[in-house]
């Protein structure tokens, strides 16, 4: 779990990396960008090893939207209402809701 907790976390990395890319267009940010982008689902495969692949995805972009919404509101200093922090709850509790069933038939 550790893994695909690690790969959530490095999607608003090259997020990050290509805004910047996309301001000042130097090389430097453009493989930062590559480099976190490959490295990400490269992690999230290790993670597949021991969890489900529909769980590992769903655990990954959860994460990473997250992340990446919050680090849009720190950061840049984007809008975050009421409601869209209601859906990002639901989107946290979906992810940990995921986990916990692991392993549980229905």
């Amino acid at each position: 779990m550790l893994w695909i907790i690690a790969a959530g976390l490095l999607e608003p990395v090259w997020v990050i990396t290509l805004k910047r890319f996309d301001e000042d267009r130097r090389i430097a940010w453009l493989a930062a960008t590559v480099f976190f982008a490959v490295l990400s689902p490269v992690l999230m495969g290790v993670g597949m090893e021991t969890i489900p692949m529909g769980v590992s995805y769903a655990m990954w972009t959860g994460i990473g939207a997250v992340c990446t919404m919050a680090v849009g509101y720190f950061l840049y200093r984007e809008a975050v209402g009421a409601v869209k922090m209601v859906l990002v709850g639901l989107i946290l509790a979906g992810v940990v809701g995921l986990e916990l069933s692991r392993g549980m038939v229905l």
